[in-house]
């Protein structure tokens, strides 16, 4: 037998062997999207009302004002004839080379053969001359409000993105490049991770982001010594051991967000914001919350306040005898923090010395990108979830959040994993960006409904355990951080609500980055700046112009301003004591249990 007829059996058998699998998985493709669950439309997608105002503004626009509206579709037609015709020129002449290139640079076209190849250059170009085109005529509504413009903006966008060349198997070069040098082997694996992830997910595409066998909460993640002092059915209260002979005499209280895991304070020794507040000489207590499911359905806001934040301030000044606490909170876990302060201000109560908040709004007159998931058809479906489950499940909250960057998390890792056939990166950041929570029933209707929608608290008619509370309530010394590319706590509302809290000593620094990089910024790194300013003037915008840019992390700046607000040193102090005995090792329980899998979590 010949070299070339050995070659063509064995490629005969890669063949058959690869048919099997892709008849296998396909079989297992249908029985995973069989066991999805219906979905209420309402948390599918907004209401046709949307598309049904943005084309009457558009026609409203065209009789108010036709030759805009003309010169618009004369300038898009004149772009793609011209397009066209220098193509066909070029294929005529027999010259296989792309025409000029006039379109701006885009990252997902970044593989030479988008620039090089005259088929695939005519679609990229095709496409950011279309999507230009439709952005240029939503943008031509001149009578609609504000909010109803920023959502037909929105969900256009995500139409366009969604609609890209690269996010389809024969409009993408690199892609077929691969299927071709690995004969098809690149397509089965990449189906293999689709079926993957239906299974996973119970039917629902949620792109795998990182690879899952990498980590192990516990072994390489979130490795802080440390132990769970105390528990109820909200959360369990961790203590950290010291990691100096003596500490600040006030201990702090971290309450990270319960929409996600605290971990990402966590992750690793080298980024670890917990590790490092230990290691500055403070005494940390950090509030592992429960991942709720449908026994938590009447757990509401007050809740979260009563038996969250007051519990774990009491055993925390229990355990170490002090009086008062510094405390943190994080996102949703600063903005309820803040609402604890102010309900025990109206209390006359002050056991919390100062406090610090990461990424927090408090008035959310201005919602930022998040503005376009609270009107009411999206708000009704949410209500209805709620009522008829107890609970609103982590894939749409998760879902939310990505679509806001839709292209770096859903559309890049989607090609990456189904199209390339690639195994998800072994990033840290995507694992726990991945490990999402639920949300209790009563409290994701209250928050959305009432602090966001309504914005009661700036407001000051948010009422809780029988106050009616406002952001002037909030008088502890505050040290707010903010991030400068937040999509979700947006700064400019974050410095709106700092500026109307109570407090006569007030700090707020500006972090550059994101809700994540921009508070994960270790000062070994050098990575991100960050801005001071001293004043507190009307508008974020005069904040900002008069503040000063710092190189590196803002944690030593932090570090020092809390310092100043915890007391002399004294010896470090062990977790627990004899009526706070160890109950596990940190990060516990509550952080790994998995209701929807696992069962519930140990009982208090």
């Amino acid at each position: 037998m010949t070299t070339e007829e050995t070659e063509r059996q064995e490629s005969l058998a890669r063949l058959n062997r690869n048919v099997a699998r892709i008849e296998e998985l396909s079989q297992r493709l249908v029985a995973a999207m069989a066991r999805r669950r219906p979905a209420a439309p309402g948390l599918q997608a907004p209401s046709q009302e949307v598309f049904v105002k943005a084309a009457a503004a558009y026609f409203a626009e065209m009789m108010r004002n036709p030759s805009k509206i003309i010169e618009q579709q004369v300038g898009y037609w004149g772009k793609t004839l011209r397009h066209a015709v220098e193509a066909q020129h070029r294929l005529a002449r027999g010259n296989l080379e792309a025409p000029p290139d006039l379109v701006p640079a885009d990252r997902r076209f970044a593989n030479p053969l988008w620039d090089s190849h005259p088929y695939f250059n005519f679609v990229k170009q095709q496409y950011l001359i279309t999507s230009a085109a439709i952005t240029e005529a939503v943008g031509t509504r001149a009578d609609m409000p504000e909010r109803e413009r920023r959502r037909i903006e929105y969900f256009t966008r995500q139409i366009i993105d969604m609609l890209a060349p690269t996010n389809f198997l024969p409009l993408n070069p690199e892609a077929m490049q691969k299927a071709v040098e690995t004969e098809g082997e690149s397509l089965v694996k990449g189906l293999e991770n689709l079926v993957r992830d239906l299974e996973t997910n119970e039917g629902e595409l949620v792109v795998t982001l990182a690879d899952r066998d990498a980590f192990r909460v516990g072994e390489n993640l979130a490795t802080t010594e440390g132990a769970v002092v105390w528990r109820n059915r909200l959360f369990e209260l961790i203590q950290y051991a010291p990691r100096s002979a003596t500490v600040h005499r006030t201990p702090l209280v971290l309450f990270p967000p319960w929409i996600n895991k605290f971990y990402i304070l966590d992750l690793k020794p080298a980024n670890s914001l917990v590790r490092w507040i230990v290691d500055q000489g403070f005494t940390l207590f950090v509030v592992s919350w429960v991942n709720p499911d449908a026994r938590h359905r009447d757990v509401g806001m007050d809740s979260y306040v009563e038996e969250g934040y007051l519990a774990a301030i009491r055993e925390v000044r229990a355990i170490t005898g002090e009086a008062q606490v510094n405390a943190i909170g994080y996102c949703i876990g600063g903005t309820t923090l803040a609402l604890a302060l102010a309900l025990m201000a109206r209390r006359g109560e002050r056991p919390v010395r100062s406090a610090t908040f990461f990424t927090t709004l408090t008035d959310f007159s201005d919602q930022g990108e998040l503005a376009v998931f609270l009107d009411e058809d999206f708000l009704a479906a949410i209500d209805r979830e709620c009522a008829d489950e107890g609970y609103l499940r982590s894939f749409y909250m998760s879902r939310t959040f990505s679509y806001l960057r839709a292209n770096d998390l859903i559309y890049q890792p989607a090609i990456r994993s189904y199209m390339m056939g690639e195994t998800p990166p072994a990033f840290d950041l995507l694992f726990w960006n991945g490990d999402s929570t639920n949300l209790p029933g009563r409290m994701t209707v209250e928050y959305l409904r009432e602090l966001c929608q309504d914005d009661r608290f700036a407001r000051g008619t948010f009422t809780m355990l029988g106050h009616s509370l406002a952001i002037a309530d909030v008088a502890v010394p505050v040290c707010a951080i903010a991030c400068e590319t937040d999509h979700i706590a947006a700064w400019r509302s974050s410095y709106a609500g700092v500026r109307q809290m109570g407090s006569a000593d007030k700090t707020f620094i500006l972090s550059e980055s994101g809700h994540i990089a921009g508070i994960v910024n270790p000062p070994g790194k050098k990575k991100y700046g960050h801005y001071t300013n001293e004043a507190m003037p009307g508008s974020a915008e005069d904040w900002k112009a008069g503040a000063t840019r710092h190189e590196g992390s803002w944690w030593p700046r932090w570090g020092e301003w809390l310092a100043a607000r915890s007391g002399k040193r004294v010896p470090a102090r062990a977790p627990g004591d004899a009526a706070h005995p160890v109950l596990a090792a940190a990060p516990g329980t509550y952080v790994v249990a998995d209701p929807d899998r696992q069962g519930a979590p140990p009982a208090p």
